[in-house]
């Protein structure tokens, strides 16, 4: 089973979209029994929060359920529990790496890397743009699946 974290700041707004996203790509290719996903925060700020309201509603769009999430931190023993750790931008990377104490078996990333781009991915928490996270998302979310395909 692979096993993924998506990580933000607040696990409120992009890492769940992210983590409820991955899961229902997957699930749609009747793969779910293959992936163990999960999304955390680098912050306390948010701890025990739901779901940001601009995220809820894209994912109520979709009809995409995240029942039950509440924001969570990410602990230095999910290095170990994980193989991938993907972050939604340098900071969360940067706070991640701090977090872990380092990243010796490289599985920490940027979302939009596996998209062959080093930006990140739009935080709708300052734009109030739910929609260009989104597609932020599901393109990177796209991609990471392709590139564990292909490894």
């Amino acid at each position: 089973m692979i096993k993924i974290m998506f990580i933000c700041h607040g696990n409120i707004c992009r890492s769940p979209m992210a983590e409820f996203v991955f899961k229902d790509m997957v699930a749609k290719l009747g793969r779910s029994d293959e992936f163990y996903v999960a999304s955390a925060a680098t912050s306390y700020e948010e701890i025990g929060n739901p779901v940001h309201y601009g995220t809820a509603k894209i994912l109520d769009g979709l009809g995409i359920s995240y029942k039950g999430k509440r924001a969570v931190h990410l602990e230095k023993s999910d290095y170990a529990k994980y193989d991938y750790l993907i972050c939604m931008d340098r900071a969360n990377v940067r706070n991640t790496l701090r977090i872990t104490g380092n990243d010796p078996e490289n599985k920490i990333y940027k979302l939009l890397e596996f998209t062959d781009s080093d930006a990140d991915v739009a935080d709708p928490w300052y734009t109030g743009n739910f929609e260009v996270t989104y597609r932020d998302v599901v393109a990177g979310c796209t991609a990471l699946l392709k590139a564990i395909d292909e490894k």
